[in-house]
This record gives structure tokens, sequence and C-alpha cells, in this order.
């Protein structure tokens, strides 16, 4: 240990002697900037502002990932291992920085957080991490430079950013790449500048981060499609049917229940759809991989298509109902309500635990038939295809066509199930409790829910019978998605 100590002394003993030109003007003022990780927070802002969904993604792991490594590192990592810094006089005058003298060396913050940014970012865009970690190398050589930190600071200050970015990609895994979400083509009419399309855009549905009105880019992306605008308390259900009967192909703009309405009449008149991204979350646009307006326009010109799966809920003493992404009763709707207000601040996990503790103490369980067996269970859900990650929070398809049904059950009926349910949610062991019980399946019949208040579809609450089958439509439904 003492003769690697001593390396380390001679290796800072030689960045401090280093001359290199334009290095004294640049890397103390870079350290400086990255103080309190302000570098961090204008780089995510940037990448927010001028990049699409992906760059947003990685901006927020990114943050996510630097906060972890920052209470890591100056919290319990330098609690645990005291170290001296390096003798202030052993750099030039012009390269010394404001210290902390009171603060362990070890390990460096600043070196922690670039690497945990830097590595955040790469989770979610490998393209947008490489860009970013020649400036996340050039923060940490730089805490050496300026005499603050030895080498094996920085070292382990990246390491532990790392780890940091590791603990976030476990508990909220990445979205897939395009390419692993769907396979094949489907046949779909070339519509060049919009020519024979008719779009419905739901004004009620939120436009996300849009400052110009959606129907107002989707005339200028397609000056000859049709755009309908449904305003407040119009039925949106007749509208989506008169622009059916005008094109050669359905356009919808909003969100998930938009989309829900829309796959249903694209599906009752034989079209192919175009789903614009106009709602908050979007989740089908995301999962289908054209999350951007000008994707989906460029697919409708060049008349590129997939297809994919659509379920079916036949509801007694109701019409039956699609569903493009998730069919629900229990407890489900309600934490999905109380996950989405609170994850922004905690992450999805630690909101998924959270909302469980909210919405369970009052909860009772239902007791019905699960395919003729007699179940009592807090909640049945089931996804329009796999869904990933396994427990409360799935978060993305890496497929719209794999032809099932992504069931998860949270059963009652075991001693302490309440209990157990609970301490699986805050350990993050959900998947792996006996409570907690999925399979992949093509039809699914629950019965006898004279007890269930309603259910929910693609997040909109129904009005539920004695009996609900649910079953796949395999390949029915073609929607415009570029290819490749």
């Amino acid at each position: 240990m003492g003769g690697f100590s001593r390396l380390d002394r001679r290796l800072f003993a030689r960045v401090a002697k280093a001359r290199w030109p334009g290095a004294e003007q640049v890397l103390p003022r870079l350290s400086q900037a990255a103080n309190h990780g302000l570098l961090w927070f204008g780089v995510a802002g940037l990448m927010a502002a001028i990049g699409g969904p992906s760059a947003r993604r990685a901006a927020r792991r990114g943050v996510a990932s630097l906060a972890l490594a920052s209470l890591a590192s100056n919290t319990a990592g330098k609690w645990l291992a005291e170290r001296t810094r390096p003798p202030i006089d052993s750099v030039p005058l012009v390269r010394r920085l404001t210290r902390q003298p009171h603060t362990s060396s070890f390990p460096s913050g600043h070196s922690a957080s670039a690497a945990a940014f830097a590595a955040g970012v790469a989770v979610e865009s490998p393209a947008l991490g490489a860009l970013v970690a020649p400036l996340a190398a050039a923060v940490a050589f730089s805490r050496i430079y300026v005499g603050v930190h030895y080498p094996t600071d920085v070292l382990g200050g990246c390491l532990v950013g790392l780890g940091a970015a590791g603990v976030t990609r476990a508990a909220l895994p990445p979205g897939p790449r395009v390419h692993d979400r769907l396979h094949g083509a489907a046949s779909a009419p070339a519509l060049p500048r919009g020519a024979g399309l008719a779009v419905v855009v739901n004004s009620g549905a939120g436009v996300g981060r849009r400052r110009r009105p959606p129907e107002e880019l989707i005339r200028a992306l397609l000056p000859e499609a049709e755009v309908l605008v449904r305003q407040d308390g119009a039925d949106l259900l007749g509208l989506l049917d008169q622009a059916a009967s005008r094109g050669q192909a359905l356009g919808v703009c909003g969100g998930d229940g938009s989309v829900n309405a829309a796959a249903g009449v694209a599906l009752r008149h034989g079209l192919p759809l175009a789903v614009f991204p106009g709602g908050t979350l979007n989740h089908f646009a995301r999962d289908l991989g054209a999350d951007t307006f000008e994707a989906v326009a460029g697919a409708v010109e060049r008349g590129e298509a997939v297809p994919v799966d659509v379920s079916a809920a036949e509801i007694s003493g109701s019409p039956s109902r699609h569903f493009v992404n998730t069919f629900s009763i229990g407890l489900y709707p309600e934490l999905v309500r109380i996950r989405e207000k609170l994850e922004r601040r905690t992450g999805k996990t630690v909101a998924a635990a959270l909302a469980l503790l909210r919405v369970l103490p009052r909860a009772r369980p239902l007791e019905l038939l699960i395919d003729g067996e007699r179940s009592l269970v807090w909640l049945v859900f089931a996804g329009n295809g796999s869904y990933s990650p396994e427990g409360l929070v799935p978060a993305y398809r890496r497929q719209l066509d794999d032809g099932v049904l992504d069931i998860r059950v949270v059963d009652a009926d075991l001693p302490f199930a309440r209990t157990r349910l609970v301490a699986a949610a805050l350990t993050g062991s959900l998947a792996d409790s006996p409570v907690y019980l999925t399979g992949r399946v093509r039809r699914l019949r629950l019965e006898k829910l004279h007890g269930v208040p309603d259910l929910a579809i693609d997040g909109e609450v129904a009005p539920v019978g004695s009996t609900v089958e649910l079953f796949k439509l395999v390949d029915a439904l073609t929607v415009y998605r570029p290819a490749g």
C-alpha cells in the first residue's frame, strides 16, 4: 500500500509540474464551472431544450445519476475515507482554487458527478454519452491539475459515479432501441404531402412541451392532409368516424385515450393509422418508435408502416372495448395516478412504493374467478404485449406484435399478504415475491366481478360487467412508423 501511495503522489507531482498551452486558462475555469453540478445541469437543460425524447430521457437519467453519486461521495464516501488534500502550494498560484480544508480528499465529488452524468446519459443514448464523456474526463482531470485531489481520489470518484449510473439502470431499465420494437412491415399507402390522410386533433389532450398548436405543425408537415380539431365537449368517436370516411388513412393527435379511440375506428374501417404524439406521456407512440411529429409525417409520405397487435375486452352488458396499452382492475388505476404525480421527483420505483403505501391501507381485496379459479387479489393488470421491467412499474414494451397478453396479479389470499406486498415493494423485490403472479397468455377470463367498482382501459375508467374476457387480435392494426 505504501508503494501505491508513493506512485499516486508521484503522478500528482508530475501533473502539478506540467505545462500545457492553454491549460492554465481552461482547466481551472472548467473545474469551477462544475461546482455543485452547475455545469451538468446546464448540459442537461441544453439537451432537453434542443433534443428529442431520447435526449430528454438521457438528460433526466444523467441528473438522477449525478444526484445519487453526489450523495454517496459527499456523505458516506468522505466519512468512511479520511484523507488530507494535497499541499496548497503544490501547484502554481494561477491554478489554485478555493478549497474546503476540513473535508476529506477521497473520493473526488466532482469526478463522481462527472462520471455519473456521462454514464447516465450513455445508458439512454450512447451517442450523446460519447459526446459528454470527453467533457466529463476533462472535469475529472482538472481536479488533479488544480491541485485539490490526488489521482486515486479522482479514480475513486469516477467509480462511485459509474456505480450510481448502474443503480439507476437497475432500478429503471432504459427503453429499447427502435429496431427492437417491431418485426416485419405492413402495406400502407404512401401519401405525399399528406394527400388522402384525415387527422383528428384532440385539443383537450396534453401537448407536452410544444409551444406551437399541434394542428398547425401537422398542416406545415403535411399541407394536403385534412385536419379536424376536436373542441372540448365534442364527440371524439363521431369526429373520428367522420374522418375515417373521408380518406385513405386515419390520423390522430392526442394522448393514449385518443389513440385507443382512433385504433377502434381504424380497425372498424380497415384503415392504416397515423399516431401523432400529442399527449402528456404518449406510451403507445413511444413504444412504437414514432415519437415525434416529423417521424410520423415522414412515414406517412413514404408509406412506411408496421403491423401491431390490439387486445380486446368483451364486457358483459357493454360493447366490446379495444386497448393498445393496458387493462386493469383493482388498485392499479389509483396506483398509476399517484405514481405519476410523484415520479418526476422520486423516480418510478420509489414513486410506486410510496403510491402503494398510500393506497393499500384503505383498499379492500377483490374476490373473483380468474379462468374459473377462485381468487382474492389486490389487482389484475393486462398489457397489450410484454412489458418491462417486472413489478408495479411496467415502463415499456420491446415489441407491439408479440401475440401475448402480459398478465400481472397481486395475490391477497396469502398470510400477511398486505405486509408482504409493502415489504417487497419497498425492497424492490416484488418480482420475486409469492404475492406477485405473472403470465403470458392469449386469452384470460374474469368472472363474478360484482364487487369490482370499475376498470381502466388505456388510462380511461369504464364500468365493469359481471364477466370480462380478454383476448388478442394479432397484427390487427397497421400503423405508420419510419422504417429502420
